[in-house]
């Protein structure tokens, strides 16, 4: 790594919310192929549950990482950038299960929960920065 790089710790949520990324994206792809729905979600449940939970984690994911990457460049901490990082992952994953029922539905508030008070703490304390 350069060591004239100013970004140490947000490159590493960036990329394990990448790896995330694909999974969720080939669930809903696999899914297309094998039931024949080339566009939309063809009215099957299913296929709507796949494409939310693929499309929430595109709706959510790029406001957070702006906020890490905010928050790392104005001097936040490792323990600031490790914190939200961690609630990040973990609300993304919990939103997905829950989304799309491959685990208990209360998955899907708490890693909504997760994930706004991740966005809201890091937007708060990028506005504090300026105080």
């Amino acid at each position: 790594m350069d060591s004239l790089s100013i970004l140490h710790t947000s490159p590493l949520y960036i990329a394990l919310l990448g790896l995330l990324f694909i999974p969720f994206t080939m669930r809903a792809g696999l899914y297309r192929l094998k039931s024949k729905i080339f566009i939309g979600t063809g009215d099957d449940p299913e296929m709507l549950r796949r494409v939310r939970g693929q499309a929430n984690f595109i709706e959510t994911v790029p406001i957070a990482v702006f906020i890490l990457i905010a928050m790392e460049m104005l001097g936040a901490s490792a323990l600031w950038l490790h914190s939200l990082g961690i609630a990040l992952i973990l609300g993304r994953i919990f939103h997905y299960i829950g989304l799309t029922e491959i685990g208990p539905s209360i998955f899907r508030p708490i890693g909504m929960f997760a994930t706004i008070v991740m966005i809201l703490t890091g937007a708060i304390w990028i506005l504090l920065s300026f105080v």
